[in-house]
């Protein structure tokens, strides 16, 4: 079994978010990426696979500030081959990107066909989750999104998917076919830094250039801004029976007792 996994860089929010001076972007000048967290359980699942079942993984990932580090991480977790796609236009929407994947990917040697695709189901910079299920319509192939368990059999792929209240719905998927991973069946790996050292001395990242996409629906950001406070919350302090009555206060002036 042959697996592509594809890997999209986010801003890391533990640190503080900054509006560009032209007010449509976020300054990028100390802007720190990381790897999306669903793609990362995507890389995770796929690892599973071939233990399960045998076969490669091959990671994917657009060009980023970091992405090297990143798919030297997954050469160390153990995949088998790890390429960067560029060429992508700054700020290209999931329409454009899965255009030009979906374009590329025939270009690359020896990639495919490939048996699966997995992507995260949602990103945090497109909690739409668009780019799975718009690549698997490019490539004329099924997607099924929100993947919460995924297991090879008799060719084909048991898959469990997630819906809202936490239920579960068990779908056969015949293959190939392209998944939006939720979360692995087991929590991402752990790598040594050492490891990661050994693979940036021994591995290689093949660099291959996206092919052009023809027009694609777009999205334009007309401007970007910080919330504003719009109040405040008041600290009730004093004894239980003092909070008690002021709550109680405060409920009855805005007609809720």
């Amino acid at each position: 079994m042959k697996i592509l996994v594809l890997l999209k860089m986010v801003p890391d929010v533990v640190e503080e978010l900054e509006v560009a001076p032209d007010g449509r972007a976020l300054d990028t000048e100390f802007l720190r990426l990381i790897v999306n967290e669903r793609d990362d359980h995507a890389l995770e699942q796929a690892l599973l696979l071939r233990e399960d079942a045998g076969g490669e993984v091959v990671v994917a990932g657009l060009d980023a500030p970091e992405v090297d580090d990143v798919l030297f991480s997954a050469l160390a977790k153990g995949a088998d081959r790890a390429i960067k796609l560029t060429g992508f236009p700054e700020g290209s929407g999931a329409p454009a990107v899965a255009g030009m994947v979906a374009g590329t990917l025939p270009s690359i040697d020896g990639l495919l066909p490939v048996d699966l695709i997995l992507t995260g189901c949602q990103a945090l910079d497109d909690l739409d989750g668009m780019i799975g299920p718009l690549l698997a319509a490019a490539l004329d192939l099924p997607y099924l999104g929100l993947v919460a368990a995924a297991t090879v059999e008799d060719g084909g792929m048991l898959v469990s998917k997630e819906y809202s209240g936490g239920v579960l719905g068990d779908f056969r998927v015949e293959l190939p076919a392209v998944l939006g991973i939720q979360a692995a069946a087991k929590p991402p790996r752990y790598v040594p830094i050492a490891k990661v050292r050994q693979a940036m001395s021994t591995g290689t990242i093949e660099g291959v250039a996206a092919s052009p996409a023809g027009p694609a629906p777009s999205i334009e950001v007309i401007e970007m801004t910080k919330p504003e406070s719009a109040g405040h919350a008041e600290m009730i302090t004093g004894s239980p029976s003092e909070a008690a009555a002021r709550i109680a206060a405060v409920l009855t002036d805005r007609g809720l007792l």
